[in-house]
């Protein structure tokens, strides 16, 4: 179990490689938008369906505004509303970054992230924390987390 979560497969890290790419220029078109204020002016972002329905945060809530307040450079709010963004940002920011360097070089730097299953499962595990510790301070508490 421990070889295969550390495998690496050349295939792989050129499609991430790629997709890495086209999502660089979504989030460049969506930071675009942000500073444009194009969301502002159609109406903002629509709630959660599960949270209004139930009162109870899932998976996924606080992810868009992890993802504005990235944005806006504020790494511990961003951290806050929901931490695999941030956990997102850094590893695919590395993957990118030393993919690009390993590439550049001729495979003579070789400083290249590869992908391996075991980052697919630390983020999972911040994704269940995360809304688990949510849900279990509003149960607690009585007080919304992320209101």
């Amino acid at each position: 179990m421990r070889k295969q979560m550390l495998k690496t497969d050349p295939l792989l890290d050129r499609c991430f490689y790629i997709i890495g790419w086209v999502c660089l220029g979504l989030a460049g078109l969506a930071l675009i938008a942000v500073k444009l204020g194009v969301l502002q002016m159609l109406g903002g972002i629509p709630p959660c369906a599960l949270h209004r329905l139930t009162g109870y945060y899932c998976p996924g809530c606080g992810g868009t505004r992890a993802m504005m307040a990235l944005f806006h450079g504020k790494i511990l709010t961003s951290l806050y509303y929901h931490p695999v963004v941030v956990y997102t940002a850094a590893v695919g920011g590395w993957f990118m970054l030393s993919q690009t360097v390993e590439r550049l070089s001729g495979r003579k730097i070789k400083i290249g992230l590869h992908y391996r299953d075991v980052y697919l499962w630390i983020a999972l595990a911040i994704v269940i924390l995360n809304c688990l510790g949510k849900n279990l301070v509003l149960a607690i508490t009585g007080v919304p987390p992320m209101a």
